[in-house]
């Protein structure tokens, strides 16, 4: 196929890897996209992504290998373990990073330069730049020598120092070669007797030419006589209009030109013969010799491609090592149950790009026994999303052999990680966004394990209230449920019905992101707290965006009598009461005050009285005055 399809033999191309999909965590397109972890969502670039946070790396294959472990994250605890000891040693031992890291400036990009000098493209420079990046390896081969790495160890060990590809580009090229390779002056004097006789002749030849024109000067007496050269005519003599009566007999036009005329003789004529033949002749002999050279390092290409990839593995390894100094980033545990224990856990993106405010981190614990589902509610812009997204960050960044931003992090390892997070129309496929939404979640039911990591944000947002209830009741407790062992669960969701899971289903815990009301305003905490949460603050979030107040206030009265209509007695939505009507051995938990009581209670305290007018707060004590009578 390669043949068929390249122009020239890929002969840079010469091993064929298997791909164990077992080898790696599984990561699906929407989990990627989600996580943003090569490319931000929204506007598809770089900047604000995982990668673009983590890349510490110096040369370019070595960034090119850290996209690779971040999309394709390690399964084995072993070896995830080898590349964290590795990223230890570089981040423990400044001196040896920063060793590496001054080396390895000088490497240019080993692989491309592979890559073009196997393909028959590559220039004098690439040479220089490949002898140059190979000077550079010893010192990178000294420093890891005697490293506590094992990892680190066996790649110094392994690391092929090309000291003969070195010595033959420095014997053959010259320091500052030209671009084209068909134009001479790439070859060092003394490399090829050959060449060197032809460059002398052509140089003596120049010399001759330089010397006629003086001594042509001197004969005719035209102090302004130059002897030029183009493509057409070869060389000749230029004389202007002014002094053409001092032309010698012996001179033979050429070329008439609107301020004078060109000419030859039969000695310049000999003369070009003899500098032209012996230039020709070089340019054609150099670069018969730059290819052989080139094809002779091209026969290397083996032992300079596995140098690169060892290279670029200590690039992405050192630069592991600096993002985990730089952001302050722990070592996780890695463990082969399916425990999650994140202490402080932060965002990477986010608390490196939102430098206004600090970062409220936060501590996450699933487990198989007591906590695996956990139901985590609470307003809008209030961080559910962040804290689902850096959960599986931590845990994708602990297997790929990357610091964690947390104080301290144990993560069992994961097979697979599941988002379901925000939704968009597909109109090309003629896709709704509720039906996006449900094909996602229909993916992650059929392929979560219990060593899967799911990610949900908000199921059944795009249908009716009811239906999307049922469809995210129901998701839940397939998770919950799943091979009798249950899958690692996050579920943000405005459902805080969903909160009565616990009375059913023994690992399932609440969880709502804590706000503060102060003078009938909202004050994110940014802090994930253990319950639920009844209220979703959204016409607080909606006064927070700027919704006009004469909105603000008919919204309440809305809400106001929908509450009143759509509870029951013990304050909860009817839909609720319904269902645990018609589900065994589920507890009610009874209110403190009585449901007149409770409704009185909740109805003055949500009253805006700040805002009111007199009017208005007259009319709203009609209200509670009939709302009292209708109640008796």
């Amino acid at each position: 196929y390669l043949r068929e399809t390249q122009k020239g033999r890929p002969e840079h191309m010469n091993e064929i890897v298997s791909y164990h999909i077992g080898d790696f965590m599984f990561l699906d397109g929407a989990t990627r996209t989600h996580l943003e972890l090569l490319r931000t969502m929204r506007r598809q670039s770089v900047k604000g992504s995982l990668f673009q946070i983590l890349d510490r790396t110096v040369t370019p294959m070595g960034s090119r290998l850290l996209r690779k472990w971040i999309v394709y994250p390690l399964i084995d605890p072993g070896r995830i373990r080898e590349r964290l000891a590795a990223v230890s040693c570089f981040r423990e031992t400044p001196l040896l990073r920063e060793t590496a890291r001054e080396a390895l400036k000088g490497v240019y990009d080993l692989e491309r330069l592979n890559g073009r000098i196997s393909l028959g493209r590559a220039n004098a420079r690439d040479l220089l730049a490949l002898k140059s990046s190979i000077r550079k390896l010893p010192v990178i081969r000294n420093a890891l020598a005697d490293s506590a790495s094992t990892l680190l160890g066996e790649t110094a060990s392994r690391m092929d120092l090309l000291e003969d590809v070195a010595e033959l580009v420095e014997a053959a090229i010259r320091e500052d070669p030209p671009v084209s390779v068909r134009e001479g002056g790439i070859i060092r004097d003394g490399y090829d007797p050959e060449l060197d006789r032809l460059i002398s002749l052509s140089r003596d030849g120049k010399g001759w030419i330089a010397d006629f024109a003086a001594s042509e000067q001197e004969r005719t007496g035209i102090p302004k006589l130059k002897v030029g050269f183009n493509r057409v005519f070869g060389y000749y003599i230029e004389i202007s209009k002014a002094n053409l009566h001092r032309v010698p007999p012996d001179y033979i036009r050429k070329q008439t030109l609107v301020n004078g005329e060109r000419y030859i003789t039969e000695s310049l004529k000999k003369a070009e013969e003899q500098v032209l033949g012996a230039e020709e002749k070089r340019v054609k002999l150099e670069f018969e010799i730059f290819d052989r050279i080139r094809r002779k390092i091209a026969g290397e290409n083996r032992r300079i491609r596995r140098t690169a990839e060892l290279v670029s593995r200590i690039d992405a390894l050192q630069g592991l090592a600096e993002t985990a100094e730089m952001n302050n980033y722990c070592r996780p545990e890695i463990t082969e149950d399916i425990r999650i224990d994140i202490v402080d856990g932060r965002h990477p993106v986010i608390e490196q790009t939102v430098k206004d405010e600090a970062f409220v981190p936060n501590d996450i614990h699933l487990d198989s026994e007591a906590q695996q589902v956990l139901i985590i509610t609470g307003p809008n812009m209030a961080g559910k999303s962040t804290i689902l997204r850096q959960t599986a960050l931590s845990v994708l960044m602990a297997q790929m052999g990357s610091f964690v931003p947390a104080s301290r992090a144990v993560i069992g390892v994961a097979d697979r990680i599941f988002t379901r997070v925000g939704a968009s129309d597909d109109l090309a496929r003629g896709r709704s966004t509720f039906m996006v939404e449900m094909n996602e979640t229909a993916n992650i039911l059929r392929h979560a394990t219990p060593r899967s990591l799911v990610i949900l944000d908000e199921i059944g947002r795009g249908t009716s209230t009811y239906d999307g209830l049922s469809i995210a009741w129901a998701v839940a407790e397939a998770l919950h449920d799943r091979d009798g062992r249950g899958v690692r669960t996050l579920f943000a969701t405005h459902y805080h019905e969903l909160t009565e899971l616990v009375a059913t289903h023994r690992r399932v815990k609440n969880f709502n992101i804590a706000v503060r009301e102060w003078k009938d305003r909202i004050i994110f905490l940014r802090k994930i707290v253990p319950g639920g949460t009844s209220r979703s603050y959204g016409i607080q979030v909606a006064r927070i965006a700027g919704l006009p107040g004469d909105v603000i206030r008919r919204a309440k009265e809305i809400l106001d009598h929908l509450e009143r209509t759509e509870v029951d007695a013990a304050g909860a939505p009817r839909l609720a009461r319904n269902f645990r009507e018609n589900t065994a051995d589920t507890a009610v938990q009874l209110g403190l005050f009585g449901p007149r009581d409770q409704r009185l209670r909740e109805w003055i305290k949500d009253l805006d009285i700040a805002s009111m007018t007199p009017l208005e707060a007259l009319v709203e004590l009609n209200r509670l005055k009939e709302y009292v009578q209708g109640e008796g």
